[in-house]
């Protein structure tokens, strides 16, 4: 009975291998699946940082466009703040139908 065993069954590499990859996939602390999730979540953390990165880039441009430029920060104060000039007035007009 034990001649009529294919050739790769006899062989005790191949046992020692096949145990070898039964434990990295399944029990080993640092599992192929485990591995393959860090990877996924190493990939959107990139993602994150490179969005960041420009958000900062443009409030930076942002920041230094108000800073230099008089109109375009008057412009943000009356847009954010609700600031005016003495001789203006400031209607608010609210929209009742974004409930």
């Amino acid at each position: 009975m034990f001649q009529r065993l294919p050739f790769f069954l006899k062989n005790k590499y191949f046992y020692t291998i096949l145990a070898f990859l039964v434990w990295m996939l399944f029990f080993d602390k640092n599992n192929f699946i485990y591995q393959a999730k860090l990877s996924s979540n190493l990939k959107d953390l990139n993602n994150e940082k490179e969005y960041y990165l420009n958000e900062i880039e443009l409030n930076n441009a942002a920041t230094n466009e108000l800073i230099t430029n008089t109109t375009t920060l008057e412009k943000f104060a009356r847009e954010k703040y609700l600031m005016k000039r003495d001789n203006e007035d400031i209607y608010i007009i609210v929209d009742e139908d974004e409930n």
